[in-house]
């Protein structure tokens, strides 16, 4: 089960400058393509990659899930950090399922809302 660590008001000049690049990929992704959610991820080797929640009738995956397997197709094995753009609640442990199971202990996820406000930090594979 993540262990989830609460942020007060944060910005992005709270996160390392790779968070921060990570909170900006998805705030990007939200706004281009009007998507609930957009996430990105960074693997252990620095690539990242992004998605947006995908609502089709024959196909959902949620932003996270999406940009999880963007990396995996990709080859990555181990993820560092993740980002999540929402105006929704603070994903579930079953919702973090795919970004656990490539986690490693201390693997971040930040929580913002479409403003780039950091509302939560999670920490996974702990």
């Amino acid at each position: 089960m993540p262990d989830l660590h609460e942020v007060g008001p944060a910005g992005l000049d709270d996160l390392d400058s790779e968070d921060a690049t990570l909170v900006a990929l998805a705030r990007s992704a939200q706004a281009r393509t009007g998507a609930v959610a957009a996430a990105a991820v960074r693997e252990d080797t620095g690539r990242s990659y992004v998605a947006a929640a995908v609502e089709l009738a024959a196909l959902r995956l949620s932003a996270l899930d999406a940009a999880v397997a963007a990396a995996v197709s990709s080859g990555a094995r181990v993820l560092e950090a993740a980002a999540l753009v929402t105006e929704g609640a603070v994903p579930t442990a079953g919702e973090l399922a795919a970004l656990v199971e490539l986690s490693r202990p201390g693997t971040r996820l930040i929580v913002a809302g479409p403003d780039g406000v950091v509302r939560a930090l999670l920490r996974l594979g702990e």
